[in-house]
């Protein structure tokens, strides 16, 4: 399996790949991801270049947004002192679904952060999905918080705000053929 930067060919896949997970986690009893989020939002970190797609031959296998900016009201002003690097999105295909893909993604990310001289990858969780929770913690994430306050970026109150966070760190162990290129967007300070 290749990574790759996402382009805005893209954008329908990850529309889709979100409705996707939203039908199936509604299937589990959660309200995770039952508000759409706004395409525009979506191309735009697509052409931020912070958007990553995992092809598995001809089919796209999960995605992954991998940022240096933290959405705003999360982390506290000396926590965002560190350098750090923010997973979110992070999203496996059905299809491929329990290979550990989203583990290898965040061992992926975890080196890219490392790589770019953070210290942190950290994410925010929803703060209602206990399962997902637990598999970051079971993915070497400490809990920081969780933060209640304030909106959501696709609107209505915030409903992602279980912040974790582990030390970044090299790995080769996540298996993929890594096609993005070195110094893009996700290495700036």
């Amino acid at each position: 399996m290749i990574i790759e930067r996402a382009t805005a060919d893209d954008l329908n896949v990850l529309l889709a790949f979100r409705q996707e997970a939203a039908s199936w986690l509604t299937a589990l009893g959660s309200d995770q991801w039952q508000r759409p989020y706004p395409a525009d939002r979506l191309l735009s970190t697509i052409e931020a270049g912070v958007v990553f797609m995992v092809r598995d031959c001809s089919t796209t296998a999960a995605t992954i947004t991998l940022t240096p900016d933290a959405e705003e009201g999360l982390w506290s002003d000396q926590e965002l002192q560190e350098e750090s690097r923010f997973v979110n999105k992070l999203t496996v295909a059905r299809t491929h679904a329990g290979q550990d893909l989203g583990g290898r993604l965040l061992d992926w990310a975890g080196d890219r952060a490392y790589h770019s001289g953070a210290k942190w990858l950290r994410l925010d969780a929803w703060t209602t999905n206990k399962p997902l929770q637990d598999y970051y913690l079971r993915h070497g994430f400490e809990h920081v918080r969780t933060v209640t306050e304030g909106g959501a970026v696709n609107g209505g109150p915030r409903v992602s705000g279980w912040l974790a966070q582990r030390p970044a760190m090299p790995s080769t162990a996540h298996g993929f053929i890594d096609q993005v290129e070195s110094g893009a967007r996700l290495e700036d300070s």
